[in-house]
This record gives C-alpha cells, sequence and structure tokens, in this order.
C-alpha cells in the first residue's frame, strides 16, 4: 500500500470573488481554475490517484464544464462535498483506496509546483503530518477587540501555512473520526492531526502558490498561468 493520492477540495463559492459562479469555475485563460489544479496533480509522476470533492449542486456542472473538455488520467472518484470544509475532506478521506500517504489541496490553489508535491510526499513519510507555507512579507500586528495594536510578534518565527498538507493516510483518516466524533471544529488538516497531539512538520512552499480568494488574485493568476 505504497500509493501516494490526492483529495482536491473544491467547495469554494466564490462570494468574495463577486462572481454569480463558483471560483472553481471562474476561467483563467480559458480555462477554469479546477482545470489548473488538477491538471497539476494529473501530470505529477508521483501520483497515482486523485478524489476531488465538490458540492452536491455543482457534480453536473464539473461533467459538463470541465470533463467534457479535458481528460485526467488520474481522476478516479468526485465526491460530495459536506457542510464544512473539513466535512468535505473527511468525505473525500473516506473515498481513498490502498493509498499510504494522501494530499489534501485547496481546489482553488491552481499553482502548485512539482517540487512542492515531491516535498510533501518526502515530508509525510518522514513525519507523518508536514505543510507547505511561506514566513509573511507584511508586518504582523497582534490586534486587541478595540482594534488598537497589542504587540508585534517576530515575523521570522511566522508560517502562512498552503496546500497541499501531507500525511500518513492512517494517521490523518484518524485524526478526522476524532474531531468528528467530539464535534471539534477546524480552519485546516493540520489543526486535526495537532488535535490528537501530533506534530505537524513545516516546509517551504511558494509565493506563487496562491489561494485565489478575490478579484485581485485573478489579476496575478492570469500572469501566473502565461508561464504554464
Amino acid at each position: 500500500m505504497d500509493r501516494i493520492c490526492a483529495v482536491i477540495v473544491a467547495g469554494g463559492r466564490g462570494s468574495r470573488m463577486n462572481s454569480p459562479q463558483s471560483k472553481q469555475f471562474i476561467e483563467i485563460k480559458g480555462k477554469p481554475i479546477i482545470y489548473y489544479t488538477l491538471a497539476a496533480f494529473d501530470n505529477n509522476p508521483d501520483i497515482d490517484d486523485i478524489i476531488l470533492v465538490l458540492p452536491k449542486d455543482e457534480i453536473q456542472k464539473f461533467y459538463d464544464e470541465v470533463l467534457k473538455k479535458f481528460s485526467f488520467n488520474k481522476l478516479s472518484s468526485i465526491v460530495q462535498g459536506g457542510k464544512q470544509r473539513q466535512d468535505s475532506v473527511y468525505n473525500g478521506l473516506k473515498a481513498v483506496k490502498d493509498c499510504s500517504i494522501v494530499l489534501i489541496h485547496d481546489g482553488a490553489r491552481p499553482f502548485v509546483s512539482m517540487d512542492i508535491i515531491k516535498e510533501g510526499i518526502k515530508y509525510a513519510e518522514i513525519y507523518g503530518a508536514c505543510a507547505c507555507g511561506v514566513i509573511p512579507k507584511d508586518t504582523i500586528k497582534i490586534r486587541s477587540k478595540d482594534n488598537f495594536s497589542e504587540f508585534t510578534p517576530d515575523r521570522s518565527a511566522l508560517f502562512a501555512v498552503q496546500t497541499p498538507q501531507c500525511f500518513k493516510y492512517d494517521l490523518i483518516l484518524k485524526c478526522h473520526e476524532h474531531i468528528a466524533e467530539e464535534g471539534i471544529l477546524v480552519t485546516d488538516d493540520t489543526m486535526a492531526v495537532e488535535a490528537l497531539g501530533h506534530r505537524v512538520y513545516l516546509y517551504e512552499g511558494d509565493y506563487k502558490n496562491i489561494k485565489i480568494t478575490t478579484p485581485e488574485d485573478l489579476i496575478v493568476a492570469e500572469k501566473l498561468a502565461e508561464n504554464l
């Protein structure tokens, strides 16, 4: 059981994009964002299997607007998402078959590199859990409830976490079972692992590995797509 799987979670509704359609279907250079994300894993020789998680009401839209135009050799399952992101990830993990390492990735993060994927697999095998990210470029302030600066943490100790977040499959499944049973809310999958007391190794990501969230991100994405 040494196969490597990717669970791609695409549940963004596009509210901050001011778009009538979900952001994964917004086009960059004539192709939807989700195409680029899937292609990054489909074209990676280290990945054996891809599970895509989508909202129930967008699965048919994906078939009609993406799969009828583009083919992905490693896309084995399309799974219905849940109410929260963690529910969607859990659904995706339960669809995984015979994998030792699983990479969990945002559907709206289309510019992940081959190196980030390779490094994630390597560190997951060593440490069981890892995530890529970058040191913030800006100075970060801790803000009080009444909007005053309380203190300024050392920027070199801060880490803006990206995806993929990579895990030994048995570990991350166990952690998601735990948070589901205990009703623990998490904002990413490293928090699920930390909830069971497991450490997460942090490795260098890339400032180009952006998550497309706002209209301004699309301007950057158009430029990045020119180099693909």
